[in-house]
């Protein structure tokens, strides 16, 4: 009784000598269910504008600002970038109070995600990327006066 059972159990998979091909063409269905491999694999990370790295460096095109969505009320600080590796023009926040004083126009930038993987975060309307460097710098140690900003 106790193996009538367990061959109904083992009915839903493939068993057996010659059940090689059906294991492996079923695991390759299954994997698509699972969200990391298809991200990693379906080639859209191709289409974002880092193309699928975690950092871009850009030049810096014009300052912008960026009205907070409601309820708040605030300007943000932003900035234009277009990316050296493909071109593509970009917005990015600028953090913390004054920091885009450091910031001029065709400035080299490293730029990284806000940190939702591709949406906008809080108030800031459509501003994916934020910036992390400036001319080599750390944005964080120019603000906290640990560095200059180098003569260019």
């Amino acid at each position: 009784r106790n193996s009538r059972n367990s061959r109904e159990l083992a009915m839903s998979i493939a068993s057996g000598m010659n059940a090689g091909r059906k294991l492996r063409q079923h695991r390759q269905v299954q994997r698509w269910a699972d969200l990391k491999y298809k991200k990693s694999h379906l080639g859209s990370a191709m289409k974002n504008p880092f193309m699928g790295s975690a950092m871009a460096k850009g030049i810096v095109v014009e300052k912008i600002g960026v009205e907070a969505k409601q309820p708040n009320s605030a300007i943000r600080k932003c900035v234009r970038v277009q990316l050296i590796k493909n071109g593509k023009k970009i917005a990015c926040f600028v953090p913390n109070d004054g920091c885009l004083n450091f910031v001029d126009e065709n400035d080299e930038v490293l730029v990284a995600g806000l940190g939702r993987s591709g949406h906008a975060v809080g108030d800031l309307p459509g501003i994916r990327f934020k910036v992390v460097k400036v001319a080599g710098v750390s944005l964080l140690a120019l603000f906290r006066g640990k560095k200059d900003k180098p003569r260019s």
